[in-house]
């Protein structure tokens, strides 16, 4: 498989972040795939967003499962982006998609859209938590689905299996060799994030892992020539 190069919430480091705007920038700028995060507002529309909240990334206020999706479109995103929803992010781009869950609920309602539209080969889901990632996998059999780590050990590697995924998304602050190495042994694809820097880019490399998620879109198209 040939080293992926991932959009972070699209190109994060020169657009905002979880946007139309971000995710059609990063396909144009030739990258492999996008990641973004899901959360469910009030009615139950699967909206991406990275915080729980929308303090940081909006003009409003509040958490997200208080809003509905009208009071979301309300708010600028950035540059005048909307806040949007994750359908309109697959017509939006055709690039593959790695659609991080936050909780069990989050991953039912992917699970309906990813059904009902065949989105197995397209996306894959990704979560910090084992149990929404065993859950998807049970909801949807065949999806891809990603176990993300960020203060994590060794032990990383017996959760993801149990999980039943196929893929480690690790912090690449605290990836060591031997973790590396246990997750080959258990067949597992290994992605790297954040990588921003040059320095970054070459541990990677180093490691030989199948790919890295970034923020910008120059360290994406570097990441792929040297892989």
């Amino acid at each position: 498989m040939n080293f992926l190069t991932i959009g972070h919430r699209g190109v994060m480091g020169v657009e905002p972040e979880n946007t139309l705007r971000s995710f059609v920038a990063t396909e144009q700028a030739g990258l492999d795939a996008i990641e973004l995060d899901l959360h469910l507002s009030r009615d139950g529309a699967l909206v991406v967003m990275h915080d729980h909240d929308v303090d940081r990334t909006t003009d409003g206020s509040g958490s997200i499962s208080d809003l509905t999706l009208e009071e979301l479109r309300a708010l600028d995103a950035g540059r005048g982006e909307r806040v949007p929803v994750f359908e309109e992010v697959l017509d939006a781009v055709t690039l593959p998609l790695q659609a991080e869950i936050k909780d069990v609920q989050a991953a039912r309602a992917l699970a309906e859209v990813l059904r009902e539209r065949d989105l197995a080969e397209r996306v894959e889901v990704s979560s910090f938590h084992d149990a929404a990632v065993a859950e998807m996998a049970r909801l949807v059999p065949g999806v891809r689905t990603a176990l993300i780590g960020s203060r994590y050990g060794l032990d990383i590697v017996d959760r993801a299996v149990d999980a039943g995924a196929a893929t480690v998304c690790l912090n690449l602050r605290r990836l060591t060799l031997e973790i590396v190495e246990e997750a080959r042994k258990r067949d597992l694809r290994i992605i790297g994030w954040v990588v921003n820097t040059a320095d970054q880019l070459r541990l990677v490399h180093a490691l030989e892992l199948d790919g890295a998620t970034t923020d910008y879109p120059e360290l994406g198209r570097a990441a792929r020539a040297a892989g």
